[in-house]
């Protein structure tokens, strides 16, 4: 049996886990199930006390707390102001559960330390009132001065007038003093608006398949944590924690086959997506696996349950039903679609309470081939991490000013030049690809053309070229292109005007301006460029590298591109997946904040003529900027908890 969660505030985790020394955070993420179950296309009030005084003495202490009062809930107000949606990092939330600001529920198996942890808090906080009542009692039990004669007698009033009115003084403050370490705990929280709504119970419907699914569960569970202080949650793969039968328990190998063969994920996806084959796999899979997922669901008993997984809409929502009857319950089922441009059929399950969408090409997939209705569909965005909104708000619209001297500030703080054009090249989280050949051009080209820049490489988990590239001999590289220059000079005009049917036209002219400047041989500058080469391993703060870049270079992942337009970020799209990825390429190039291309040479070259042309940057910029929605996940999860609340009071009722 799976150990059962446990509900705090979000306060007492924080400042529990701050005890531990160690983050809070859920214990079991379950890990599996990936992307070629396409292949089976399941579809679907301040206490205090003190002695008696004189009137005036007790007037002065009112005005003092009153005072002490209205700052404090001024303060409360400009933190909590919704303008305001900036977080500290800690609460913000981190990349994944590893990470230490990555808010996860607590769970029975982490009970024990926190409760350690609380209570060394308490024994600290009554050793420290220990102290000060000792104080007091110390003051207290003073011998009172004695008037030998009559003269003395005045002498002796006014001392006793002077200690009762220090013992006042340190009884207000002990009062005080707990309240006031209250207060400056929970400073970090006063950052965020929580609802006035209990906490929830959610259970999220996802698998490991590329990031993307989890990174998104975990930008929704942040923020329900945030929203209604207390939530827990739970990641559940339907396929892979259950005791299911081939073909179900080797989906995940399946999956990691086909995709690095992009022919074979290319027939799989476009076979599985169709109706006939969708309604096939529905039946297969319900009388095979229902039983077994029910009770799975059962176990967990969760007020709200979110897929965010294109397998996850079909027989779990059948499965809720019958849990929320057993229960006697309400229990809503909503499904975030977490691709962007296009969509697999077994997202679309028209039966589920809501639907969030990214963009109007997936709504019109949704309602053609599920038949959603307009009243279920919610234009949501990509749900991203908060990290990103963060930034979003603190830069604003980078074209502008302040956006600029933003920019400028986060590229000092990662140590990047800040007088160079930075380039940010990613290859997904192992970092795959053709990365080095791709960094060898555009070293080349930049150097060549006189651009300054730094090319920043986030490797991931491939050490191999991280070591590699820390340790290439880039004059051989620039060498070998000058080498193979005048076979080159041949291709550029070919290479530059060959238009896309999709590349935005401002796009192509500054292409066309420099193919006829190449023409001519004046593309090569007499002083080379200034070109750096950074790079870098696993990147957490990865929204900082998108501020501090001027062109991101990656694969069409969808939340990658929906990270970069929340910052207005222009991107090269690199490679996709065929299939649910070849959308978010035309996500790109209709929204005119990049270009789609897949030799490392061209690649290099288009990226040479953005970096000289501010003007053409800024265009791409504001049209990144206007397909992004930084606060998806806030947004979602404000439904979400808002709509599940409004059942549960139904019920009551």
């Amino acid at each position: 049996m799976r150990s059962s969660t446990f509900i705090l505030s979000a306060a007492s985790v924080l400042t529990a886990a701050a005890a531990a020394n160690v983050p809070a955070e859920r214990h079991a993420m379950h890990n599996s199930f990936i992307d070629s179950q396409h292949l089976w296309g399941i579809r679907g009030g301040e206490a205090s006390s003190s002695p008696q005084g004189s009137s005036a003495h007790d007037g002065a202490a009112a005005a003092a707390k009153n005072e002490r009062l209205t700052t404090t809930k001024k303060s409360q107000s400009s933190l909590t102001s919704p303008t305001s949606k900036i977080l500290d990092s800690v609460h913000a939330g981190g990349a994944s559960p590893e990470d230490t600001a990555f808010i996860g529920s607590a769970n029975s198996n982490a009970l024990p330390s926190l409760q350690r942890s609380q209570k060394t808090l308490v024994d600290t906080t009554t050793q420290q009132r220990d102290v000060t009542n000792n104080n007091i009692r110390s003051s207290s039990e003073a011998p009172l001065p004695v008037a030998t004669n009559q003269q003395n007698l005045a002498e002796a009033m006014e001392e006793m007038m002077a200690q009762r009115k220090q013992l006042e003084m340190e009884i207000e403050r002990s009062s005080e003093k707990q309240p006031q370490d209250e207060q400056n705990n929970n400073d970090d929280d006063m950052s965020t608006t929580p609802t006035k709504k209990g906490p929830l119970k959610i259970l999220f419907l996802s698998s490991d398949t590329g990031g993307g699914h989890r990174a998104s569960a975990e930008a929704l569970a942040n923020q329900f944590q945030r929203l209604y202080p207390g939530t827990t949650y739970d990641l559940l793969d339907i396929w892979s924690d259950i005791d299911s039968s081939w073909p179900y328990n080797s989906i995940k190998d399946a999956y990691k086959s086909m995709s690095a063969s992009p022919w074979k994920w290319r027939t799989l996806y476009h076979v599985s997506n169709t109706a006939v084959y969708a309604k096939f796999a529905d039946l297969h899979s319900y009388y095979m696996n229902e039983g077994m997922i029910r009770e799975k669901i059962e176990e967990y008993n969760p007020d709200v349950v979110v897929s965010v997984h294109p397998t996850m809409n079909y027989i779990p929502l059948f499965s809720i039903r019958k849990v929320a009857e057993k229960f006697d319950k309400e229990i809503p089922f909503f499904t975030v679609v977490t691709d962007f441009g296009s969509g697999h059929c077994t997202w679309f399950n028209k039966d589920v309470d809501r639907m969030y969408l990214a963009s109007e090409p997936i709504k019109a997939i949704a309602q053609k081939r599920g038949g959603v209705p307009d009243e279920k569909i919610v234009m949501s965005g990509l749900p991203i991490r908060y990290d990103f909104a963060a930034q979003a708000d603190a830069m604003g619209d980078r074209t502008t000013d302040e956006g600029k001297a933003h920019q400028q500030k986060i590229r000092e703080e990662l140590n990047i030049d800040p007088n160079k054009k930075m380039i940010l090249v990613m290859g997904g989280g192992e970092g795959v690809g053709s990365l080095s050949s791709i960094v060898n051009e555009l070293y080349a080209k930049l150097r060549t053309q006189g651009v300054d820049a730094t090319i920043c490489v986030v490797c991931g988990r491939n050490e191999q070229l991280k070591g590699d590239l820390e340790t290439r001999c880039w004059d051989t590289v620039v060498s070998q292109s000058l080498n193979s220059y005048a076979s080159l000079k041949s291709r550029v005009v070919t290479k530059l005007l060959s238009a896309h049917a999709s590349r935005s036209r401002r796009i192509q002219a500054a292409l066309d301006r420099a193919a006829a400047k190449a023409a001519k041989g004046r593309d090569v500058a007499e002083v080379p460029g200034n070109v750096d080469v950074i790079p870098l391993g696993f990147v957490k703060n990865m929204a900082e590298y998108m501020v501090a870049a001027d062109v991101l270079v990656s694969k069409a992942g969808p939340g990658t591109i929906a990270e970069a337009a929340a910052v207005g970020l222009p991107i090269m799209v690199t490679s996709h997946l065929p299939g649910q990825e070849a959308g978010n390429v035309d996500i790109v190039l209709d929204g005119g904040f990049g270009d789609y291309c897949e030799d490392p040479e061209t690649i290099a070259l288009e990226i040479a003529c953005w970096l000289q042309d501010s003007q053409l940057l800024d265009v791409m910029s504001k049209k990144a900027q206007a397909v992004g929605h930084p606060h998806a996940a806030e947004e979602i999860a404000q439904d979400i908890g808002d709509t599940t609340h409004d059942l549960m009071e139904k019920k009551k009722k």
